[in-house]
């Protein structure tokens, strides 16, 4: 019991949990200076989530794509990059899937894995991209990621409409029904809700992301390229290299995200004329997830459970959805502003160390 409150009352757990409780006082306060009641609101957005089967669900199916970019942005941070990419390699690993999932016809043991790998690899070669011109060109992958983006969008669109979407249509033919991973007995226990296998692979991604990072030698090359390349480079590992691998890697869990997306919710690919989204919001998941594995699935769970709740708060407690991005908003600048967050918490540090001596 006693390791049980040292986890719960570490330094490290304890800045992005207050971090959360501050930002949501703040979406409070945003709400009563709105005249809204905030209690009514946060009600209206936890019945949303958790009041029948079908949406919790559907909760779930929200929160997968953010655990994917967030561990793309999460993966690039513990290297020393900044992959704002994610979202571009999120639409591209959705192409892949699409085109391996409607032109081939195999085996379902064959096809799903086959979509998804087609997607994870498109997302990584997107990502090393970025890797490349900034290990060969010395170009800031801040500034060519977001540019691939958009490159991404009009790409997508463009190979839908050459190749795969009908005259007139928007929408490509569904991906065959072997490439489908919608786990049919689940979605039925949750009112057809678009439960799909993508929601465990994220797990696996994460368990993955932990491994590579700080179990292989090829992750300590990665950490150590990150924190310091000079002192990397002296010691003989290849800098460039690395920096190519790690946004290879990033890249591969925002393509697989949309992979999944593509085969376990909407089996067919539209033409698109805004980005998803799921990769910018992975930036935030990232960050409040304190670029740790566990703890960006802690945060893509609150992401997600926000996002999906807000339409509670909507209807029901008539808050508008912006109020929303003002709570999140919030969250990520009290996670960002560690000193502020340190400030109400050192109280309880200072107690528990008092209490050790």
């Amino acid at each position: 019991m006693n390791r049980v409150i040292a986890v719960f009352t570490k330094e490290s757990f304890l800045v992005p949990a207050v971090a959360i409780i501050l930002g949501l006082l703040t979406g409070a306060i945003a709400m009563l200076a709105g005249g809204f009641n905030p209690i009514d609101a946060y009600t209206a957005l936890l019945k949303k989530v958790f009041g029948n089967a079908y949406n919790f669900g559907e909760t779930i199916r929200q929160i997968t794509p953010l655990i994917f970019t967030g561990l793309a942005v999460a993966f690039a941070f513990r290297t020393g990059l900044f992959n704002i990419g994610a979202e571009g390699q999120f639409i591209v690993g959705m192409i892949a899937s699409t085109v391996v999932g409607v032109s081939f016809d195999l085996p379902a043991i064959i096809h799903a894995p086959l979509a998804i790998i087609a997607g994870a690899v498109a997302g990584g070669l997107w990502g090393a991209i970025a890797g490349y011109l900034k290990a060969a060109r010395g170009v800031n992958e801040v500034i060519t990621s977001i540019m691939l983006n958009w490159v991404a969008l009009y790409f997508a669109n463009w190979v839908m409409n050459a190749f795969f979407i009908p005259a007139g249509k928007q929408t490509s033919e569904e991906v065959k029904d072997s490439a489908i991973i919608t786990i049919g007995w689940l979605a039925e226990m949750f009112d057809n809700a678009r439960l799909h296998w993508g929601t465990l692979i994220a797990v696996l991604a994460a368990i993955f992301f932990y491994i590579i990072l700080w179990k292989t030698k090829s992750g300590f090359e990665l950490r150590s390229v990150g924190l310091n390349p000079h002192a990397s480079e002296y010691a003989g590992m290849n800098v460039n290299r690395n920096v190519v691998k790690a946004m290879f890697i990033g890249g591969m869990f925002a393509g697989i995200g949309g992979a999944t997306e593509i085969l376990g919710v909407f089996h067919y690919q539209a033409i698109m004329t805004q980005h998803t989204g799921y990769g910018f919001d992975g930036i935030a998941v990232a960050l409040i997830g304190g670029n740790t594995p566990f703890g960006v699935i802690l945060a893509a769970i609150l992401f997600g459970v926000l996002t999906f709740g807000a339409s509670g708060m909507q209807f029901s407690a008539g808050v508008p959805f912006e109020l929303i991005r003002v709570v999140i908003a919030s969250v990520i600048f009290f996670v960002a502003a560690h000193g502020i967050v340190k400030m109400f918490i050192k109280p309880i540090l200072k107690k528990k160390k008092e209490g050790g001596n």
